[in-house]
Order: C-alpha cells, then sequence, then structure tokens
C-alpha cells in the first residue's frame, strides 16, 4: 500500500449538476505537428482516419508563416498569411472542407508571445524596419526593447539601439567578414538594413551610425537588451499587449475564425506575456468566446487563475496527475535513495524526505540563470536598471547599490515557488501571488529584498517604471522557472527520469488514488472543459516510455543492483550520472538506434551544464559519452541483456501504458492525443518526438484493431483509444464519482463513474499486485442498474458485486456502460 505523496483537493460540497458544453468544445483533439514533411494537405488526406478514430477536433502546430524549414512553426516571421511551407491559407480552408462534413473541427496553435529573428533578417519585415529606422520606426512598439540599455548611434547617442548578439567572434576579428551591399550589411547568410544616408560611409563609421550594434554572441548574456523566447536570441519577444499589435498579429487566424475555418485555440506560453488575463480577454471579446486553451504550467498545488476566460489549460496537470497514481510512491523514493548510491559509490537511504535534494537541485539551477554570468543576467540587469531609475525618482526608494538589487533579484527570483506572480499595476494582488513572494522571502529583513518583493507586486503605487517593473519581473521568473527548473535541474537529478516533465515535482512522486480522484473532482467542478495530456511535443518522454520507466519504481533494489552490472559490464570510464541516464533511456525508448539515442544523451548533457553545454561544449567529454552509448549495440553480452529486461518489464508496462490511456480519456476534461499515440509511443525529447507519422499505416491498422491478439499491445492500445473516443462523441460523460474495490488488493484499483451509465477500473501497481498474489477476493460493486457491458470485451455482466479478476481477465482495464447506452 503506498501513501499519499500529494496533499489532496478539497472536496467539493457536492457534485457538479451535468451540462451541455459551451458550442465548440471538443470531445477529444488530436494533436498534429505541421511541417514540410507533414503539410495541410497531408492532413486532409489524414481526415477520415482521424474521423473514424473518433476525435471531433485537429490540433494543428503553429499556422503562420514561420522560419524556412522550421519542423515546428514557433518561430513566426509573417503574421499576414498562413505559412506556404504548408501549402498557405488555400490548404487550410481545404483542409476544414474535408473535415467539417466528418464532423471534425479545427484548433489552432497560437504564438502571441515571440517572432523569429531569421536568417536573413528581412524575413522579418517588422523587424527589418526596426532595425532600418530605430525607434522612431512604426514597428518599433512590437518589440519588447529596452532602448536605454545600449547607447545610440554616433550621432544620436541617447536614443539607443539594439543589440544584434550573432556574430562568431569579437567585432574586431570578423571585420573582414563584412560586407556593404547596396543599402544591406551582409555577414554569411546574413542581411541587414542600412541605416538611409549611411550607405557609403567608411566601414567602422557606417557601423556606429546604425540603430542596431552587432556583437559576439556570447555577449547576449549580459548585454542583450530586447527580451526572448527564455535564452533563444533568435526569438525576440513580442508586445501583444499594445492593442495596435495584437490586431496586427492576430487579424488572419481571427478572419478565419470569423470564416468558420478555425474553431478554437491553444495560445503557447501565456506566461511570457505582460498581462495574460488581459490578453485573453481581448481574445474572447474577438472570438465570442472561442474554445480556447493555454499552455500555462502549474507548479506543485498552483491553480490556474479564476478570472482567465479561457476552458483551462493544455494539460500537463492532468499528465501529473495520472502519471503520479500510476508511481508507486514508496519504491520510489528507495529508487531515488539507489540513485544517489550508484552516483556517488556511497551508502544507500532514502531521500524522499526535507530538504529534498530535487528541490535543492532545482534551487541552484535557477539561481545559476540569473547569476552575474547567468544565461538569464541580462533579463536581471533591466530589472536593476528600472529599480535604480525608481529610486532616483523618489528618495524613499533611493540608495539601494545596483549590486544589493541584483542580489536580492536573485535571491527572489531563486526562491519563487512557481512560474510568476498575477499581480497587475493598479489593481489588488492577488492572494496566491502574495504567498509566493512571501515564500520566495523566506523572512529576509533586508531592506533591499523587501523593496523588490514590493516592486514586484505593485505594492508601491503607480508609474512608468513602477508598472514596469512589476510586469518585468514576472515575464522574467517565468523564464527563470522554465529554464532554471525544467531544462537544466530536470537534466541534473535523473533518480526517475520519467518525472522529469513539464510541470512535474519529482520530489513528491506518486499520488495516492484519494489524491487523483480529489484532483478529478476539482478539475470536474472548475475546470470541467481543460484539455488533458500525456504526450505532446514538447514532453522529454512520450507516455508509453514514461509507462516503463514507473515499473522500475516497483522494484527499485533489483533495478538498481541491474544498473550497476551493466554499468559493470560496459567497463571503466562512464560517468555514473550519464550511466544512469543511459539505462534509462535504452529501457525506455527500446528498440532505438544508436543515433536516436546518441542525440537525446548529448542533449541532455548539455541541457544539465555541467560537464558540457551548448554555449561551452566540451568535446572530450561528449565523444565519451557518444562512445560509450554506441558501444552498447556491440557488446554481445550488454545488448542481449537490455532486450530481455525490457521483456520481462513489457506484462507490467503494458498495465501502465493502457490504464494511463483509459485515465486519459474518461476522466474529466478534454483529452488531446499526441500525433501516433493511439499505439505505443517510445520517443524521446525534441526534435525526436516531432516526426513524422504514417497515419495512412494507422487507418490501415484502424480497420481489424478490435479483433484482440495476445501480446499485440498496439492493436490493444488502438481499439480501447477508438472505442473510449466513440464513447465520448456518443454521449457527454455525466459527473465524477470515485467508486471502491474491496479486500487485499484494492489499492491496485482505480475506478470510478462517469454519471449511472459509465464505470472506468484500471490497474495500478501491476507489479506489485502481481507479488501480492494478484486480485485473490477483490471485488468491485457496480453500480446498480445494469446489466453492464465492458466496451472493450463486450462481455456482460449484472449489477453488483463484481470479482475484479473476472473483470480484468483479458485486460489490465475495462471500461463498462449500461447495456444499451453506448
Amino acid at each position: 500500500m503506498t501513501s499519499a505523496a500529494e496533499p489532496a483537493q478539497p472536496r467539493p460540497a457536492a457534485a457538479p449538476t451535468p451540462g451541455t458544453p459551451p458550442p465548440g468544445t471538443p470531445t477529444a483533439s488530436y494533436r498534429l505537428q505541421l511541417q514540410p514533411g507533414f503539410t495541410l494537405r497531408d492532413a486532409t488526406a489524414a481526415v477520415p482516419y482521424l474521423a473514424a478514430l473518433g476525435v471531433s477536433h485537429l490540433h494543428l502546430s503553429p499556422l503562420l508563416e514561420a522560419a524556412p524549414g522550421s519542423t515546428h512553426g514557433y518561430d513566426t516571421v509573417d503574421h499576414g498569411r498562413i505559412s506556404e511551407q504548408l501549402g498557405g491559407e488555400a490548404a487550410l480552408r481545404e483542409l476544414a472542407a474535408a473535415a467539417h462534413p466528418h464532423g471534425l473541427r479545427l484548433i489552432a496553435d497560437v504564438v502571441p508571445n515571440h517572432m523569429a529573428v531569421p536568417v536573413p533578417e528581412q524575413l522579418n519585415a517588422p523587424l527589418w524596419e526596426v532595425l532600418r529606422d530605430g525607434p522612431d520606426s512604426p514597428y518599433a512598439r512590437w518589440f519588447d526593447i529596452d532602448w536605454a540599455a545600449q547607447p545610440g548611434p554616433a550621432d544620436a547617442p541617447g536614443r539607443g539601439r539594439v543589440l544584434l548578439p550573432l556574430l562568431g567572434d569579437r567585432l574586431g576579428a570578423v571585420l573582414d567578414r563584412l560586407v556593404v551591399d547596396g543599402d544591406v550589411l551582409r555577414y554569411h547568410d546574413h542581411a541587414l538594413p542600412l541605416r538611409p544616408g549611411t550607405e557609403g560611409l567608411p566601414l567602422t563609421e557606417l557601423l556606429a551610425r546604425q540603430w542596431y550594434r552587432l556583437a559576439w554572441w556570447r555577449l547576449a548574456r549580459t548585454e542583450l537588451n530586447y527580451r526572448r523566447f527564455f535564452t533563444v536570441n533568435e526569438l525576440i519577444a513580442v508586445r501583444v499587449e499594445e492593442p495596435e499589435v495584437f490586431a496586427a498579429t492576430h487579424a488572419v487566424l481571427l478572419r478565419l475564425h470569423a470564416d468558420g475555418v478555425l474553431d478554437g485555440f491553444r495560445i503557447d506560453h501565456p506566461d511570457g506575456l505582460a498581462d495574460p488575463r488581459g490578453y485573453l480577454r481581448r481574445l474572447a471579446e474577438a472570438t465570442g468566446g472561442a474554445y480556447t486553451v493555454v499552455e500555462k504550467i502549474l507548479t506543485g498545488d498552483e491553480r490556474l487563475p479564476a478570472d482567465w476566460p479561457c476552458a483551462g489549460t493544455t494539460g500537463y496537470d492532468a499528465l501529473r496527475r495520472i502519471d503520479g497514481v500510476l508511481t508507486d510512491h514508496a519504491g520510489a523514493c528507495r529508487l531515488a535513495g539507489a540513485y544517489e548510491a550508484f552516483v556517488s559509490g556511497g551508502p544507500g537511504h532514502e531521500p524522499c524526505q526535507d530538504p529534498h535534494p530535487a528541490v535543492a537541485t532545482a534551487r541552484r539551477g535557477r539561481a545559476e540563470m540569473t547569476g552575474p554570468h547567468g544565461e538569464l543576467a541580462a533579463e536581471v540587469e533591466r530589472l536593476v536598471r528600472l529599480a535604480v531609475r525608481i529610486g532616483a525618482a523618489e528618495p524613499a526608494y533611493a540608495d539601494h547599490a545596483p549590486w544589493q538589487l541584483r542580489h536580492s533579484l536573485q535571491r527572489l527570483l531563486t526562491g519563487y515557488p512557481a512560474y510568476r506572480p498575477y499581480a497587475r499595476p493598479g489593481e489588488p494582488v492577488p492572494e496566491e501571488s502574495a504567498e509566493q513572494l512571501r515564500a520566495a522571502l523566506n523572512g529576509s529583513a533586508d531592506p533591499t529584498d523587501r523593496l523588490v518583493a514590493a516592486l514586484a507586486l505593485g505594492d508601491l503605487g503607480r508609474g512608468p517604471e513602477k508598472d514596469e517593473f512589476c510586469v518585468r519581473f514576472a515575464q522574467t521568473a517565468a523564464a527563470v522557472a522554465a529554464k532554471g527548473v525544467e531544462d537544466t535541474a530536470f537534466y541534473r537529478w535523473n533518480a526517475l527520469p520519467g518525472l522529469n516533465e513539464v510541470g512535474g515535482d519529482p520530489a513528491r512522486p506518486g499520488l495516492h488514488p484519494a489524491g487523483f480522484h480529489d484532483w478529478c473532482r476539482y478539475l470536474e467542478r472548475a475546470w470541467p472543459h481543460s484539455m488533458t495530456a500525456l504526450s505532446t511535443h514538447d514532453t522529454k518522454r512520450s507516455a508509453d516510455a514514461r509507462a516503463r520507466l514507473a515499473v522500475l519504481a516497483e522494484q527499485p533494489e533489483a533495478w538498481a543492483a541491474e544498473a550497476a552490472a551493466w554499468s559493470a559490464a560496459a567497463g571503466p570510464g562512464g560517468d555514473r550520472d550519464g550511466d544512469w541516464l543511459l539505462w534509462h533511456t535504452l529501457v525506455a525508448a527500446w528498440p532505438i538506434d544508436p543515433d536516436r539515442l546518441v542525440a537525446a544523451l548529448l542533449k541532455a548533457a548539455r541541457e544539465a551544464k555541467v560537464h558540457t553545454s551548448w554555449t561551452a561544449p566540451d568535446a572530450r567529454f561528449e565523444h565519451a559519452l557518444a562512445d560509450r552509448a554506441r558501444a552498447v549495440y556491440g557488446h554481445p553480452g550488454l545488448l542481449p541483456r537490455i532486450e530481455g529486461r525490457v521483456h520481462a518489464l513489457a506484462p507490467y508496462a503494458r498495465s501502465n501504458t493502457l490504464s494511463a490511456a483509459l485515465l486519459h480519456l474518461t476522466m474529466p476534461g478534454v483529452p488531446d492525443l499526441y500525433q501516433g499515440s493511439e499505439e505505443p509511443l517510445y520517443t524521446l525529447v525534441d526534435p525526436d518526438n516531432r516526426g513524422v507519422v504514417d497515419l495512412g499505416a494507422f487507418a490501415v491498422r484502424l480497420t481489424d484493431a478490435a479483433f484482440p491478439r495476445p501480446g499485440d499491445l498496439a492493436r490493444e492500445k488502438l481499439h480501447l483509444t477508438a472505442t473510449a473516443l466513440h464513447l465520448r462523441r456518443s454521449r457527454p460523460l455525466g459527473p465524477y464519482r470515485p467508486l471502491a474495490a474491496v479486500d487485499l488488493s484494492s489499492d491496485h484499483l482505480l475506478a470510478f463513474a462517469r454519471g449511472d451509465d459509465v464505470v472506468t477500473a484500471v490497474t495500478r501497481l501491476p507489479y506489485g499486485l502481481e507479488r501480492a498474489g494478484g486480485w485473490r477476493d477483490t471485488v468491485l460493486e457496480l453500480p446498480a442498474g445494469g446489466p453492464w457491458t465492458d466496451e472493450l470485451t463486450l462481455r456482460t455482466y449484472p449489477a453488483g458485486v463484481l470479482p475484479v479478476a473476472e473483470l480484468l481477465a483479458t485486460y489490465p482495464v475495462a471500461l463498462l456502460t449500461r447495456k444499451g447506452r453506448a
């Protein structure tokens, strides 16, 4: 029996009354990653299959014109047209026309936070004009640029300019590679506009007269003066809070919505926006309240702000609960201890106590981002400059030295327990944001700490600098959380890699069924139409890869011994933490070819920034890592042992895979399926998980998926997915109600009813169940009003007490409906 590792949510006073979902609400969506290898026309060809699968909406990755060759679409260069690389607006309209007769509608991924700084730069016309004309450009308000942070051109030093950190070396070392070509300055493939009237000047003087400063790429970390998407210099932030910018950047999408081509929206990275709530209100007003979900990452017990006009999140909060309830809390803690012993070579212990090493690792990751040489040092410096100006204008806030302000900002951004606060200048501070700032202060009485916290919450009155500080602190906090935790710490503390997902909390592994039920009732009450997800284009490991890894938490000692044996067989020389991750990656993604394996391990090592990094790669370390990974495939004893281990895990991984899928498809919310995940999918971090999927082959297999074949997990998962999706399309699922199993193995069953005519039952912790002797006398009482039919096997059962061993004889899960109601 596991213990709850996560506080239960308050139970609602009464079950909600089932209601009709708002118009346009999906019953389920299917995410398609559009790219040059899978265009809108390919999506159109897949419409009959996706309709037959049972979804109601196609969830499309970003549609607007992106940088050439983009495989993801988040690097927009032109808001004025649908991507020609994807087929253009005509192809999008053809997709909608083909989808509508099949009952399918379209959801579009919207990227309001940033645009690309492309190569060549003229592909981004608004940015091109700003680089040419400086702060006088009508597009200067589009981009989040701190003009005062860089001295201006030689003839206008007080007006500022944009730092462009794109040179491969210091300026003096590459001057001979800068070429003036008419009114364009070229550097390799870069093309930059020349300020009118400067074309004929000598090169040195010409450079000094531009509205931009060309610089070595390494200066971005400390001197960049435009806000980015996290730490990506090639993505410049857009000020969508300005009404004219919103109108211009959303005109095409809003027109297509008004025309009935698009029906809903997924909003990328709302925490980067100056005012997420204001943005959502403007979008809701412009669309008449279209179905909209937000990629809001909820940390710990954080809740989506209740005043956001949207249907909910994109589902990482659901992913954490589904994975959690299928993870053995006690075993995960023992496995974490075994990991620390494996890495250190010392005695093992159970680290699931405070202070937890995963929490300490996350704090270090945050602190490194905001330090004087950190990847987000430039963003911190912008806040320091604002605070200094505030002090210069108001004596009450004066005499806080820049180094003190910098230290306080680092302290608060390191300790902030969520992504960001939602304080808005001129409004009362949300209590949750105030509590989070108090937690970050950690009782500090330091005057500078207190000043920075008050400015972050907008507690010191209004004014341009004060308002800007409040906004910028929140935006910076979000970047620190994403880069310091998910893109650093989650690659350093690898005890249970399957828990290191977006919005994850590896310090609290596992979730007791009671906590899962309470969270589902909260979701149903507060955000009944929120998306739920298991795999996305951003998950570090797909759901089925994590399902395998979850089994290891049920056998921690055996797995630790196996990992040690594999390292010994591989021979000396391996980094111990790298070895642990290597063995987990092989198990999670097996069968995996050497190139995929090495690519994932190299990305993990660079993100961890311990032995190597993207900005300071250690070729010797990376070659050793790659050689060790590739050597596995030629090792005569090791490779069969790995294959044997994956085979031994298969029955329990099967159970976790099918249980997670059925929970996802029948719990409260709107399930979003990632492309290809209707069958087992064992992918790793991007770009591994963003490849083209052959949906034509899936269509062929769907025709006979209902006929089971022993050991054919692909057929089983496809059958389960299609069955549950068609059930959702046939009628709304009713109120959520937990059902309790009774007897010795009851803790291994998770069951709930949806209304009075649907019951879900899934197996949890299957390895432990087997060791306990199976279901034995465990029973589940089916609600009155039967008989009940398991839609997966078509077996019928009377209402009342039912032996679980009988119910789950074929599959580890059951989807029951009252006869005649499906």
